[in-house]
């Protein structure tokens, strides 16, 4: 099967993903068998489902993580978006970044993927519901650094305690990379 370079760049990412479980293999495989039955997989006209990218963003003492408030969705998040037929799902992640929150500097942890999430998205405004195969990459940025959540679509930007994330409700998709960033190295 003849595979384009959009997706190849994208299996590219996803071969080099860090694994840290069963779990994280059995998304793996998910995310490689979606990529290689949809050419569409980059575009949210697919609406089985679509790419996306986000970051978790922490301090250089990885003792907060940086969330939005997303309006849509009323929950708290790591910053993240469509990869809109980008097929560089690191720099998605990164613009996302910057559009939602406003900060501008970020280093990346690890040049790899740090987390692989299947979740539904629900119906709204005339799109039928869907799954977001979203791609996480591990930054680092300054906690000092001035933040502006993008008022379209967050209502607040905040940097959590990565001790207070639990009791915060915060959903599990969330909350299972979080926990793996303070042993990470």
């Amino acid at each position: 099967m003849e595979i384009d370079l959009p997706r190849r760049t994208v299996l590219g990412f996803l071969e080099i993903s860090h694994l840290f479980d069963e779990r994280d293999r059995r998304e793996l495989a998910t995310f490689v068998a979606f990529v290689f039955e949809h050419p569409d997989c980059l575009l949210r006209s697919n609406l089985a489902g679509h790419l996306t990218a986000s970051a978790l963003v922490v301090d250089p003492e990885r003792r907060h993580l940086l969330l939005i408030h997303h309006k849509a969705l009323n929950r708290w998040l790591q910053p993240g978006g469509h990869a809109d037929g980008d097929p560089d799902l690191e720099s998605v992640a990164r613009s996302e970044v910057s559009q939602e929150t406003g900060l501008r500097e970020m280093k990346p942890i690890t040049p790899c993927p740090f987390d692989l999430d299947i979740h539904a998205i629900p119906e709204r405004k005339g799109v039928p519901a869907h799954l977001h195969y979203d791609v996480r990459f591990l930054f680092e940025a300054d906690r000092d650094a001035p933040l502006r959540g993008a008022k379209r679509e967050v209502h607040d930007v905040a940097w959590v305690p990565l001790t207070e994330l639990e009791s915060r409700g915060l959903d599990e998709s969330v909350l299972r990379p979080a926990r793996r960033i303070a042993g990470f190295k």
